[in-house]
C-alpha cells in the first residue's frame, strides 16, 4: 500500500471514530481556510520550507537546520485527541 493508499484509508476510517460534531467543525474550518486564499501562501511540494525553532517535549528548543543538517526531516502536526 502506497502513502496515497494508506492516507485515504485513515481518513476514511477517521468518519467513524470522531464524532459528527467535530468532524463538522473540522469541515467549516477547512472551508473557511480555503475560502481565505491561504492555499496560495503556503510551501508547494517540491519547495524547500522556511527555517524554523520550536520546543520539543523537554523544553528544549529544537532547530530545523540542525535536524537537517544530520539527514532529511518530516514534520508532523498533532491536533490532540478527539
Amino acid at each position: 500500500m502506497n502513502l496515497k493508499q494508506r492516507l485515504e484509508t485513515l481518513r476514511k476510517a477517521s468518519e467513524t471514530r470522531i464524532p459528527e460534531e467535530a468532524r463538522a467543525i473540522m469541515h467549516r474550518a477547512t472551508e473557511d481556510l480555503r475560502r481565505s486564499g491561504i492555499a496560495n501562501r503556503v510551501v508547494k511540494v517540491g519547495e524547500k520550507a522556511p527555517t524554523f525553532e520550536l520546543s520539543n517535549p523537554r523544553g528544549e528548543q529544537v532547530r530545523s537546520e540542525a535536524l537537517l543538517a544530520k539527514g532529511s526531516l518530516v514534520v508532523s502536526f498533532y491536533r490532540g485527541e478527539w
